[in-house]
C-alpha cells in the first residue's frame, strides 16, 4: 500500500508540473516502484544451509495471509477425498510416506526455526496422478500414483517430499503472488501513461506470464530442488536419488513436455 501511494503521488505531482513524456514517465514511475519496492518489501524467509537459499525475495504479502487460506484449501481438499473414498486409502501407504515426511520436517530448523512449530499435516490422495505437494504452513499431500505408478523408493520419495516442503519453507507462493502484484501494477501504470489501450496491456500481461513468470517459477523449482536435496540428505536418504527420480519422471513423460523456456518446471534433463 506504501508503494502504491508514493508511486500515485509522483504521478500526479508530474501531471501538474513540466510536460514529460509518455515513455519517461513509465520509466520513472518503474524506478520509483521498484526502488520502493526493494526498500520496504524485500527480505529471505530462510537461512541459507548449505545450498546458500537466503537469497532476497520480494515480499508483498504476509505469511498470515497465505497460510490462512492454505488452511481452507487443504481442509477442502480432504472433505472432497473423503467423501470420494479417497483420503488415506492405503494406510500402509500413509504410514511410509508419514514416516518419512517426519524425517525431513525434523531437519527444518536448519533453514527456519520457526518451521519446526509449524502445523504439519501429513495426507495420501488415492489418485493417478503424479503429484506431491506441501502448501504454506506446512500441509503435506502426496499422489498414490507418484508413488506406484513409477514405482518410487523411499529414497526418491523423501527427494520429492524434501522438494515440497522447500516450497513452503522458502514461501515461494508468496513470493510469486507478490512478483505478480509487482508486475500487474507496472503494466497497468505504463500502459495508463503511454496511452495504451486494454488489449496491449492484457497482451502485455499475457507476456510476462508466458515468459517472465514462468522464469520466476522455473528458478523456485530449481532452488526447492537443491534446498530439498539437503533436507533429504540431513535425514539421512541419498540425494542421488534425485537422479533415479528424475530419470523415471523422464520416462512416464514420454517426451510430451513443453519446451524448457514456456515451462513453468525445468526439465528433466536440466534437474538430473
Amino acid at each position: 500500500m506504501l508503494t502504491m501511494t508514493l508511486t500515485m503521488a509522483f504521478i500526479k505531482a508530474n501531471a501538474k508540473t513540466r510536460p514529460i513524456s509518455g515513455v519517461r514517465a513509465f520509466l520513472r514511475t518503474i524506478t520509483l516502484l521498484s526502488t520502493l519496492s526493494l526498500l520496504s518489501s524485500c527480505g529471505t524467509t530462510t537461512s541459507g544451509g548449505a545450498v546458500g537459499a537466503d537469497r532476497s525475495q520480494l515480499l508483498l504479502v504476509s505469511s498470515a495471509q497465505l497460510e490462512a487460506m492454505a488452511v481452507k484449501q487443504y481442509a477442502a481438499m480432504k472433505t472432497e477425498a473423503g467423501t470420494e473414498g479417497t483420503l488415506n486409502k492405503d494406510p500402509a501407504m500413509l504410514k511410509r510416506v508419514n514416516a518419512i515426511s517426519q524425517r525431513l520436517i525434523l531437519q527444518t530448523g536448519i533453514f527456519r526455526g520457526d518451521a519446526l512449530d509449524w502445523n504439519w499435516e501429513v495426507n495420501v490422495i488415492d489418485s493417478e496422478q503424479l503429484n506431491a505437494f506441501c502448501m504454506p504452513g506446512g500441509k503435506i499431500m502426496v499422489y498414490s500414483g507418484l508413488i506406484n505408478n513409477i514405482a518410487l523408493s523411499d529414497q526418491e520419495i523423501a527427494i520429492v517430499i524434501g522438494h515440497e516442503i522447500a516450497h513452503a519453507l522458502r514461501e515461494h507462493s508468496r513470493e510469486q503472488v507478490s512478483q505478480a502484484m509487482a508486475a500487474q501494477t507496472a503494466i497497468d501504470i505504463g500502459a495508463s501513461l503511454l496511452g495504451l489501450g486494454a488489449a496491449t496491456s492484457s497482451m502485455a500481461s499475457s507476456g510476462y506470464q508466458a515468459l517472465v513468470a514462468s522464469k520466476f517459477s522455473r528458478n523456485d523449482e530449481s532452488e526447492s530442488d537443491r534446498i530439498g536435496l539437503e533436507l533429504a540428505a540431513r535425514a539421512g536418504f541419498d540425494p542421488r536419488a534425485g537422479i533415479t527420480l528424475w530419470k523415471k519422471m523422464i520416462a512416464a513423460s514420454g517426451g510430451n513436455a513443453p519446451p524448457e523456456f514456456l515451462s513453468s518446471h525445468p526439465a528433466g534433463a536440466s534437474r538430473v
